[in-house]
């Protein structure tokens, strides 16, 4: 019974000795290393230096400095404005709500306000045809704001999801009013938050912004107008999100009508999302 023991314990030992060996020479390495780099400090400087060297193939002129461009894999930018939401909380009774014209038509004829004009639910549309386009689905989507009637400025995360029942929406948006941003669950990512006015400073600055009415005179069709639109050239398109009327703003570059008969927000959009993932060969 000793002899076996005494063999394993000279593996052990033999072992120990093997891996304290290759640890003492890795030490001795390091200490050679060391010295050399204090001998000479600026040996490492020179490796840069001629790596450097290697890499630049191209002639630099002087006061011109020679960057990557990265105009070939830059992707526009796609902003939707939505105007004229009508999102308005009222204390109804002992609670506030977000007035709309089926629940409190009554509550508004009262308050000598006409219920056809609370139409939250036209915005609650847009904003699912907005979020579940391809075109949003691709990434192309930077940001979509919303203004309400009160001049209230909204800003809505392109990755958000929305409710889909439009009670479930009503209380997101009486929430969001209220406590003024909504974050994502377990992180301090906001995903819907009031903003300070005017929209026109979130937007980019190579931005060609578009509006959208009716009444306008200008009638295109919608996939030639982005057909002719520049791939450096930011896209905000500025929709109407009530019932009845036009939107009138002093920021737009252009302002359009896509149908010679009246359409809904959430058609609008459609077509406009429908052009540009053609255009961009969106499947």
């Amino acid at each position: 019974m000793v002899r076996p023991f005494a063999v394993k314990e000279r593996k052990r030992k033999k072992r120990a000795e093997k891996y304290d060996r290759e640890e003492y020479e890795e030490e001795q390495q390091m200490e050679v290393a060391k010295k050399a780099m204090i001998e000479k400090p600026n040996s490492h400087n020179e490796v840069e230096a001629a790596a450097e060297t290697e890499e630049i193939t191209t002639p630099e002129l002087d006061g011109i400095p020679i960057a990557p461009s990265d105009l070939k894999t830059y992707k526009p930018k796609v902003i939707f404005v939505l105007e004229r939401a009508s999102l308005e909380v009222a204390k109804v009774g002992k609670t506030y709500q977000l007035l709309n014209s089926d629940d409190h038509a009554n509550f508004l004829r009262k308050n000598n306000k006409n219920p056809a004009d609370y139409r939250p639910d036209i915005v609650h549309q847009a904003l699912l045809f907005i979020l579940d386009s391809p075109l949003n689905k691709a990434g192309r989507l930077h940001a979509v704001y919303v203004r309400t009637d009160k001049g209230v400025l909204l800003e809505v995360k392109p990755h958000v999801r929305l409710p889909r029942t439009f009670k479930r929406f009503a209380g997101i948006m009486l929430q969001l009013l209220q406590q003024l941003s909504i974050s994502a669950v377990g992180k301090r990512e906001k995903l819907l938050r009031v903003i300070k006015n005017p929209v026109t400073q979130y937007l980019p600055v190579n931005s060609r912004k578009i509006g959208f009415s009716h009444s306008s005179k200008k009638l295109v069709n919608m996939h030639d107008y982005v057909a002719t639109a520049g791939s450096d050239v930011d896209l905000v398109f500025v929709v109407g999100a009530m019932a009845h009327g036009k939107i009138e703003t002093d920021y737009t570059d252009d302002y359009i009508s896509i149908s010679d008969y009246p359409l809904s927000a959430a058609y609008c959009i459609t077509r406009i999302c429908n052009a540009l993932e053609g255009k961009w060969n969106i499947l």
